[in-house]
């Protein structure tokens, strides 16, 4: 069934609020019904730690590709822990399509858009299905390609995701994280500043996007779950909604 309008008015209501978006999310009626999607990157934690505030049985979803770093996989089951949550589910690829369409594991060099659908987009578009609306940790200010993020969106599908964070800078990120006093990815003071697949990842130096270090070299911005040309834009105060 569609996310209630009641839920969709009080996320409306909470503006650009992040804790109180989360909870008219997470705390009413759509429990169990909305879930998380989380890299465990360098600026997951806030997030992470605001929902599981409010419901630590949160499903949140972590697209295991096969080639993460080892210490994003580290770090994703001792934030995990760190907060409590306990139902972070790992998204594999289907074992059959890797075989048939990267059994070398080698995809991302010739063509990333293709091993990005196979290990990032079709796995999470399966895992959804039973979910009303998603909530990701996107923020304006992570690249250019997002600065007019809303907080709410409305899919192709009829799903919503939601962006509490939305509006956050890199320094609020950073300050909150201090005042909680969470575990930081250990690749953060590396340089590395948006972290995804091992081999599609660099550090970015001072100055530049913090994605820029994601596909370098390519045009390919995006790894395909979140593509602008999937996702109807909406504003809650639209009358279309």
């Amino acid at each position: 069934m569609p996310i209630a309008p009641s839920t969709l008015d009080a996320i409306e209501a909470a503006g650009e609020d992040a804790p109180a978006i989360l909870r008219a999310a997470l705390g009413g009626t759509e429990r169990g019904r909305i879930g998380l999607v989380s890299s465990f990157g360098t600026e997951s934690a806030v997030l992470l730690a605001m929902a599981a505030e409010i419901d630590p049985a949160v499903p949140v979803l972590f697209l295991e590709t096969g080639q993460h770093f080892p210490e994003t996989l580290a770090y994703r089951d001792q934030l995990a822990a760190r907060l409590g949550l306990t139902d972070v589910r790992s998204l594999h690829p289907d074992p059959a399509q890797i075989a048939a369409r990267d059994p070398q594991g080698q995809l991302w060099a010739f063509d990333p858009d293709a091993c990005c659908a196979l290990r990032k987009v079709e796995p999470l578009d399966e895992a959804i299905i039973p979910f009303d609306a998603w909530i990701t940790g996107r923020k304006r200010a992570q690249a250019a390609t997002r600065s007019h993020l809303p907080v709410i969106e409305r899919q192709a599908d009829g799903r919503f995701k939601i962006n509490p964070l939305a509006g956050w800078t890199a320094a609020e990120l950073d300050a909150e994280i201090t005042r909680r006093d969470l575990p930081r990815h250990p690749l953060g003071a590396l340089g590395y500043r948006s972290i995804g697949c091992a081999p599609c990842t660099r550090p970015v130096a001072e100055g530049e996007d913090p994605r820029a270090g994601r596909w370098a070299g390519l045009a390919k911005t995006e790894c395909g779950i979140h593509a602008p040309a999937a996702v109807a834009t909406a504003i809650l105060s639209s009358p279309n909604l």
